[in-house]
């Protein structure tokens, strides 16, 4: 039986052609390295699937901390309109962690490169890590993951990816919004996509063409829209294109809370009854859904289950005598009924002749 060669730091210094030397003090957090020299012996300690051998013992030399990377790439997704958000997967995170006797501390990064996350983890007197994926990619994930630490990623998921996952279900989800149209009588329903690139949005744009064919409705290319993802952007994308004429479907799943209210904004301010004239359904359930006019119909998902989960699976790994498969987990969803779906009173058809007219002269 052929037995795998284990890595040293020697075969991780000839990867990234860099001395042994440099390799300890870049994985030590020590030493005048410069940023480029660190981020290269970070990749090769993420393309090696390298394991620091202080790191293999779980809390052996680490103490019992756990870390939660809040990471904002771009802040399309992350930012200050999604600070409850964070705050519900955090207070999640915090129960749990002090139920299991570890201290949680929360380190944020915002706009900076994920080397720099990575090298922040790099001999850190910490037990495991909890990062926060919604505007991760792939190769953010093992750049993170090639550290060392018991790694969980929460808000996001990748099948194929050898890491550990708690993310919402979002194929549940969305097959609950169209059911809902669906009790209503549209068939023509619309989806409301953004084009900035987040793991979620896809697996809702793509559950959204699924559940589409369960239902035996066909998507219409037109009625398919991509906006930005912040409200000010969703905002203006959606004048953009009522200006040029859109040609309104019955309602609209919209891909985020965040979304659903520039929409809304936008369609009022054309003349666009919501819901008289479009039905909207949002997700995420942020607090101001339940105050906007009108109140708006969204998708719960609790962020305060997945950090308690988030924290369960990444104490199991550190305590575990060997090592273990990688987890991934899905947490369902919960309507929210609230008014912007018209409720349970489908309203009379059709009024496309209507909206077309308010269209031709928004409202000042």
């Amino acid at each position: 039986m052929k037995t795998t060669k284990k890595l040293t730091i020697r075969d991780i210094a000839q990867a990234a052609g860099v001395s042994p030397a440099t390799v300890s003090l870049v994985l030590n957090g020590k030493g005048d390295i410069s940023g480029v020299t660190r981020k290269r012996v970070l990749e090769a300690v993420a393309r090696l699937n390298y394991v620091p051998r202080s790191l293999k013992g779980g809390n052996e030399g680490g103490g019992d901390t756990l870390r939660f990377l809040k990471i904002s790439k771009h802040g399309h997704t992350v930012n200050r309109d999604h600070s409850v958000f964070i705050s519900d997967y955090i207070d999640g995170m915090s129960a749990e962690a002090t139920r299991r006797n570890y201290t949680l501390e929360v380190v944020s990064f915002e706009g900076q490169p994920i080397s720099a996350v990575a090298e922040s983890l790099a001999g850190a007197p910490i037990s495991g890590v909890i990062a926060l994926g919604t505007e991760l990619t792939e190769d953010d994930i093992r750049l993170i993951q090639g550290i060392g630490f018991p790694t969980v990623f929460i808000d996001t998921f990748y099948d194929v990816v050898d890491a550990n996952f708690v993310d919402m279900n979002n194929e549940d989800a969305v097959y609950k919004v169209l059911s809902r149209f669906r009790s209503h009588g549209f068939e023509r329903i619309g989806f409301v996509a953004s084009h900035v690139d987040t793991t979620n949005f896809r697996l809702r744009q793509d559950a959204f063409f699924k559940n589409m064919a369960r239902h035996g409705l066909k998507v219409r290319e037109s009625d398919v829209l991509s906006i930005e993802s912040t409200y000010d952007g969703a905002y203006d994308d959606t004048r953009a294109l009522l200006e040029g004429g859109l040609d309104l479907a019955d309602c609209y799943f919209c891909t985020n809370d965040i979304i659903a209210y520039g929409f809304m904004k936008a369609l009022k301010e054309f003349g666009v009854r919501v819901p008289a004239d479009v039905s909207i359904i949002g997700f995420d359930n942020l607090p101001q859904s339940a105050t906007t006019e009108p109140s708006l119909t969204t998708i719960e998902v609790s962020k305060r289950k997945i950090g308690y989960l988030a924290v369960t699976i990444l104490d199991d790994i550190i305590n575990a005598a060997e090592s273990q498969p990688s987890v991934k987990m899905l947490v369902g969803a919960d309507l929210v009924l609230r008014a912007s779906d018209g409720q349970d009173v489908p309203r009379p058809m059709p009024l496309q002749p209507k909206v077309r007219a308010a269209r031709r002269q928004p409202a000042e």
